[in-house]
């Protein structure tokens, strides 16, 4: 029973930090977000049953986007008739491509995780509080008793800094930046 529990937190787990990505890659296909939703609970289910069949975790993010390549082309048959349907050799070529696509971001999100840890803890902060939904620059400012423009600025340089970082990091390993 403890292994059974601990397989399914490990699932969940794994499924939770790749569903945005995986949710991408199937939006790279269907427009309709009841589509997406649709594909990405058939996705999640497969893979439940599936899970004991994943050799390597870290391999999670790119053996979903296979389930879900799967999931959307068999989603697409059942609405072979309707007249918006992407044809099936454009959808496997889109895929394809998508499924590269979201094991390199998620590569790079890592990088980047790593980036804003070597942030001193006042800018990291600074950072995530910019990206936090409804927080805009002028309430930031005020806030901070900064003006706009310099807080912009400021933002700006750390973005820039950021971007260095993980480029750096992806030129070390031999990857283009």
């Amino acid at each position: 029973m403890d292994d059974q529990i601990v397989n399914h937190e490990a699932f969940l787990a794994l499924l939770l930090r790749h569903e945005a990505g995986i949710r991408g890659f199937i939006r790279s296909v269907l427009l309709r977000a009841e589509d997406v939703d649709e594909v990405m609970q058939a996705v999640s289910i497969v893979a439940w049953r599936k899970f004991d069949s994943l050799t390597n975790a870290e391999e999670f993010g790119r053996w979903a986007c296979m389930i879900a390549r799967y999931e959307v082309l068999k989603f697409q048959r059942a609405r072979a008739r309707d007249r918006f349907v992407l044809d099936e050799a454009l959808v496997e070529q889109i895929l394809e491509e998508g499924a590269e696509e979201v094991v390199a971001r998620g590569h790079r999100l890592s990088l980047l995780e790593r980036c804003l840890e070597k942030l001193p803890q006042a800018r990291r902060d600074l950072l995530l509080q910019a990206y936090t939904p409804g927080c805009t620059t002028r309430t930031m400012a005020e806030r901070l008793g900064k003006s706009e423009d310099g807080l912009y600025q400021l933002l700006r340089r750390l973005r820039v800094e950021l971007k260095q970082c993980v480029e750096g990091h992806l030129l070390e390993e031999g990857g283009v930046a």
